[in-house]
């Protein structure tokens, strides 16, 4: 062969099938840029992928149509050996070529068991549980336990060190660190009620036989029972996102909405009471708006007159015996610090010394602060949060053992059937990872439509014809099948994450059916040119005889097609480290989809074009050639 034979040959291969790789990668694109439009957590999560393989296709598409030719014409040269010679490729037309010719004999039963096939992956896809995002493994666990909001200091310490002890006797604990209250600072809001204790853990190799995460905290929190004290278990950048995103430090809350912190409280309770049987949550608590303590020093005014005191004289005593004054600064280095004087511990902290703090009169002498005020101590709220200018409490609970969306359905089911008194002016809110979930859900239900539609338009205007392109999107459906099939038996919940994957498959399920539908066309191309466009000339087994020609005879290209995918894919099933919990949700749908979708493709896909050419050839005379090279 010389050389311009060989370059006209590569330019003719080059026309065939350049336009389809190009639109099948346009597609993939497209079906991926609606993901731009998720918000929120999964928005930051996802768009960075979308953005890397958006660029990433944007430059494959042109070199494929570009650089691939003169790339082959540099390369291609020599003795070429016909596919015939390949022995991969002997094998695999050996294997598919009576296979299809059975699914072209019987073709009512390859599209039933096809059509079986969607509707047994239906009720399984709703059978799915389902969560916002898959729970992302931080290697740490950050234990917050909750007591009482009038415990004292010393307690809050000598519980905080007890369970440090405890955590740290557990072999798979390699540090422990726990704090109780907050820094001097707005944006930490904790009181000494709450304890936030970061557990890191040693490496898994070194960890006991069987022996998981959930065990670990499963056992932690058995050894942690605490009167008083109620467990709260999460991860420590997962709780942040929460609190920061809702001002939920749990995986759920339904928050409280009313007018009176006393009210707000007693429906908290009934809250409490109506979710504490339902399976799945844990960690339980209302988080509390009363039973906080204060000291209430309440002036008699009548008493301060027979002194001759005003009310800033006793409140000056108070404010510097209790709180502290401040008297001056020092300066050491670049630190300012200010000096303040206070009673001692000893002499303020009960009530009777408190009641016998001095006061000065202005005539001479004193009396002590319980002869011109009331020292008590009285119940009011421990912190009062407020939303949308509205007082606020909250029910929190995990939830564990059970995926999140069907634990709060049912939560919800149960709260709408025992709650139905309640006071006015007061209402629920479901907040947490479920606000974020139901977010999610809503944006979904446009976005996948969207990627739908925009598939279509693209193969419509790629193929020019209707039927061209319904016939390859409903490639679709069947892709659908091996993705629901592989994620129901991996037991992975239905989240975002598996959405995405699947919109990722939509892209890869169409590539590979253009491909097939391109071979297909060309196939009646040549029974024409062959045997003339009539009904006169062409029979059925003309059509069949073509279209498994056109269908076994470029078997290797979309082999090769569907193998590229596989084997870029495989490797996430096996790969450790963080950040594999969300990579495998996306990946799982792409391998199921891309094994089904190229059964239905090889198989379903040249029955299903046969018999349009029939129909075609029957109704109009003639077979319908729609011109795919462009």
């Amino acid at each position: 062969m010389d050389k311009e034979t060989r370059l006209v040959i590569i330019e003719k291969a080059s026309k065939q099938v350049g336009p389809s790789v190009f639109w099948s990668t346009i597609i993939i694109i497209t079906s991926f840029l609606p993901v731009f439009l998720l918000t929120g957590q999964e928005g930051r999560l996802f768009s960075p992928l979308a953005w890397t393989k958006t660029f990433i296709l944007i430059v494959d598409a042109f070199v494929a149509i570009s650089v691939t030719p003169v790339l082959l014409s540099l390369f291609l040269k020599g003795k070429f050996k016909p596919e015939s010679s390949n022995p991969i490729n002997r094998g695999l037309e050996r294997v598919y070529g009576p296979i299809l010719r059975w699914c072209l004999k019987w073709r009512k039963t390859t599209i039933g068991i096809n059509i079986l096939a969607l509707l047994v992956a239906i009720p399984m896809l709703f059978r799915l549980g389902s969560e916002f995002m898959p729970p992302l493994d931080e290697s740490s666990i950050l234990f917050m336990p909750v007591t009482l909001p009038d415990i004292s200091n010393a307690e809050a310490k000598r519980i905080l060190q007890v369970q440090d002890k405890i955590i740290k006797s557990v072999p798979e604990v390699a540090q422990v660190l726990g704090k109780a209250g907050r820094a001097n600072t707005a944006t930490d809001n904790s009181p000494i009620s709450m304890i936030e204790t970061i557990i890191q853990l040693k490496p898994e190799s070194e960890w006991r036989d069987g022996m998981t995460k959930a065990k670990i905290i499963a056992e932690l929190d058995q050894k942690l029972q605490i009167p008083g004290v109620i467990n709260g278990w999460t991860q420590p950048i997962i709780n942040r996102i929460n609190m920061l995103a809702t001002g939920i430090r749990t995986d759920v809350g339904v928050k409280v909405y009313g007018q009176s912190l006393d009210s707000i409280a007693q429906v908290s309770q009934r809250v409490r009471n109506a979710l504490q049987a339902i399976p799945g949550v844990k960690d339980l608590y209302i988080e509390p708006v009363t039973g906080g303590k204060y000291l209430e020093i309440q002036t008699r005014r009548e008493e301060l007159g027979r002194y001759g005191l005003a009310v800033n004289d006793v409140n000056a005593i108070v404010e510097s015996a209790l709180g502290g004054m401040s008297i001056g600064n020092t300066i050491e280095g670049r630190q300012r610090f200010s000096i303040n004087l206070r009673l001692a511990q000893e002499y303020r902290n009960s009530l009777d010394r408190i009641r016998r703090i001095p006061i000065k009169l202005g005539a001479g002498g004193t009396v002590p602060l319980s002869a011109v005020a009331d020292v008590r101590f009285v119940d009011g709220p421990p912190m009062i949060a407020s939303e949308n200018a509205q007082l606020r409490g909250a029910v929190l609970f995990n939830v564990r053992d059970r995926d999140l969306g069907s634990t709060v359905q049912e939560a919800i089911q149960k709260l709408n059937s025992e709650l139905t008194n309640l006071p006015n002016g007061y209402r629920l809110e479901w907040s947490g990872q479920w606000e974020n979930q139901i977010r999610a859900n809503q944006t979904l239900k446009f976005i996948i439509p969207l990627v739908l539609i925009i598939i279509f338009l693209i193969l419509y205007f790629s193929f020019g014809s209707f039927k061209e392109a319904l016939l390859n999107l409903v490639t679709i459906p069947f892709a659908m099948i091996g993705g629901v099939f592989i994620v129901y038996f991996y037991g992975i919940n239905l989240s975002v994450a598996v959405a995405v994957g699947f919109i990722a498959l939509f892209g890869l399920a169409v590539e590979t059916a253009m491909v097939m539908v391109v071979y297909l066309n060309e196939a009646m191309d040549q029974l024409v040119a062959d045997k003339g466009n009539s009904s006169q000339t062409i029979t059925k087994q003309d059509i069949r005889d073509y279209v498994f020609m056109g269908a076994a005879k470029r078997l290797r290209p979309k082999i090769m097609t569907v193998s590229v995918s596989l084997f870029g894919l495989i490797p996430v099933m096996w790969a450790t480290g963080v950040g594999t919990d969300v990579m495998l949700p996306i990946v799982l749908p792409l391998i199921g989809g891309v094994f089904t979708s190229s059964i239905h493709i090889l198989l379903v896909t040249p029955v299903v074009f046969e018999m349009t050419k029939e129909y075609e050839l029957k109704k109009h005379g003639k077979i319908e050639i729609y011109d795919v090279k462009h």
